[in-house]
């Protein structure tokens, strides 16, 4: 038996409240292990004073999921009085031993009279400590935009000399496009139309550069962009349609123009916002882009975007207050918080108390581009930016991976949070920091492969503005091109829309896309078919076909196609999708 594979922890997603009333335990195992009981019940079981026979009941754990070299065990329990006390009989097909918090013991040690058994014991299921995520969130199909390169809606005057709309060639860091707020109110119902109810968009408050992640002031709309009535007439439009507003927060840094700033710098020591920042040696020079001499922080070494002190409490009260007028006031649904891993805890916990206590619903999520386990245990975000998802996508097309070796990076990426994360996770293929999706898969086929895997996998998906159309781009700041409307308005793109529109839709109609278990199929003979099975109790599964390999892939003969892509009778030529109905 390997034990050094076997490891339980009661806590995180080891041991986790699913909701008020359910616990879900795990515990991973090597691949050699047979079975797995739990030998649980409430801890006084026994009688209050410990002294009494413990014995537990005994109930088998099901594999759930697959990792390369492990696999992960679960149960799903109902404790009746809120408490549990527990430990596990594993086996391999010959030997049995028992885990306890201080390690493994035979049975006959286990029972040695005088034994102190040292227990897994979760003491109490608290209500306010189980993360729950907002029940829209798992439902909404999300839409991100940059403002910017959206749609220009004002021709009035900018602040900022406009390139031509239709000029995408050699996108520098500094040029402007004019797009702004009335532009996307005038496209709302376009988005609609893409079956879209989530709109996400990057920061739109006053700042000199065309993505705003450099922030001068965070009660001010910038001009560039509209008012603080445009976006009010935005987010009531929205919400008409049945879609949600959720805004980018620029907490982790601010721009070299931000009031605070300015007076730290003009004052030192003797300002009142000296501790606002992390400014090592002062005076600062009046000219610096990188901050690698560390004469302060910021945020990647860019001089222009000085990282904030998020565990001052006046920063926090600060932050606070503006998301709270932006809930209260402009009535937006969800912040999305850049460099989500950089700002404290300690902020992170406070903003979560005090606007969850204004709008339970309010939609917290942070940008983090790796596990972010710690982040979600119920009092800071509610969900991550799921760039495992993306990463996981683009290496098994990119090392020509097999399915099973899919499968384990997809399981990676749900077992890493508690099942109720693991629904709200943001997924996406591209966004404005990373090549756009169909030119880093090299062709259509692969693009519209990811996409299906995109719109039928848990969590919820999230659109890249021009996505929807196979829109071109490399690397920031490429991947930024304005939106090319013309070619929307004549039809050229209307092939890569249809299919984006329907994908959409089959996610909107059928919830076992959305929260149902996955199964997998694998064919040894053919490893890069990829078929799996999204299942729901009282819903008919739903099985994705892609593939990849130059063999035509068979369908069932008695199947209802809801999708296809390259499917000539029941054949799926390489490169093609099927998603169909009970089989």
């Amino acid at each position: 038996m390997e034990l050094g594979s076997i490891s339980h922890r009661c806590a995180f997603t080891d041991c986790y409240c699913l909701n008020a009333d359910e616990l879900v335990i795990r515990i991973t195992t090597g691949k050699d292990i047979r079975a797995v009981t739990l030998i649980h019940d409430d801890p006084y079981a026994g009688g209050a004073t410990g002294h009494m026979p413990w014995d537990g009941r005994q109930e088998s754990m099901t594999p759930e999921w697959e990792l390369a070299h492990n696999i992960i065990w679960t149960i799903r329990l109902k404790p009746k009085f809120k408490r549990e006390q527990y430990y596990f009989s594993i086996s391999d097909g010959k030997d049995t031993l028992l885990m306890f918090e201080d390690g493994f013991y035979t049975p006959e040690n286990a029972q040695k009279n005088g034994r102190m058994k040292q227990y897994f014991k979760l003491p109490w299921m608290n209500p306010v400590d189980v993360i729950t995520p907002p029940a829209w969130v798992n439902d909404t199909i999300w839409y991100q935009i940059m403002p910017d390169r959206f749609c220009r809606g004002d021709y009035n005057s900018k602040r900022m000399l406009l390139r031509k709309w239709t000029d995408h060639k050699h996108i520098h860091f500094w040029d402007f496009y004019g797009g702004d707020l009335r532009g996307i109110i005038e496209k709302l119902p376009y988005i609609k139309s893409l079956g879209i109810t989530g709109i996400y968009m990057t920061p739109i408050f006053l700042s000199n550069s065309n993505h705003k992640y450099n922030t001068f002031c965070y009660d001010t709309i910038d001009p560039d962009f509209g008012t603080e009535e445009d976006l009010i007439h935005l987010v009531d439009e929205a919400h008409k349609l049945g879609i949600r507003v959720m805004l980018d927060a620029v907490f982790n840094h601010c721009g070299t123009e931000f009031a605070p700033w300015q007076d730290a710098v003009k004052n030192g020591p003797d300002s009142p916002y000296w501790d606002w920042f992390f400014i090592n040696k002062w005076p600062l020079p009046k000219i610096s882009t990188k901050t690698t001499d560390g004469k302060f922080y910021s945020f990647a070494f860019a001089a222009f975007m000085p990282k904030l002190n998020t565990g001052n409490p006046e920063v926090i009260s600060y932050f606070l207050e503006r998301c709270k007028r932006w809930v209260t006031d402009w009535h937006i649904d969800g912040i999305r918080f850049d460099v989500g891993n950089e700002v404290s805890h300690r902020f992170l916990k406070e903003l979560n108390f005090g606007l969850k206590a204004i709008k339970p619903d309010v939609f917290l999520l942070g940008e983090i581009w790796h596990d972010s386990a710690q982040w979600l245990q119920g009092d800071e975000y509610d969900s991550t930016m799921n760039y495992p998802f993306m990463e996981s996508l683009h290496n098994f097309w990119l090392d020509g991976q097999t399915s099973k070796e899919l499968m384990y990076a997809m399981n990676r990426c749900y077992c890493m949070y508690p099942r109720q994360v693991s629904n709200a996770l943001f997924n996406f293929l591209d966004t404005h920091d990373t090549m756009r999706a169909v030119t880093r898969c090299g062709n259509e086929d692969i693009f519209f492969q990811q996409l299906a895997i995109l719109m039928t996998m848990p969590g919820s998906a999230c659109i890249y503005y021009g996505t929807e159309i196979a829109l071109e781009g490399g690397n920031d700041p490429d991947c930024r091109r304005p939106m090319p409307w013309g070619k929307i308005d004549t039809g050229e793109r209307n092939a890569q829309m249809a299919d984006t529109r329907q994908l959409i839709a089959l996610r909107n109609q059928y919830p076992q896309l959305r929260k149902g278990r996955i199964l997998w199929h694998h064919d040894e003979s053919h490893p890069r078919w990829v078929i799996y099975s999204r299942q729901l109790k009282n819903h008919p599964p739903i099985t994705v076909y892609l593939n990849c390999e130059d063999t035509p892939l068979p369908l069932p003969d008695k199947c209802d196609v809801l999708f296809s892509r390259k499917l000539e009778g029941k054949q799926i030529l390489p490169g093609g999708i099927a998603i169909v109905k009970g089989a």
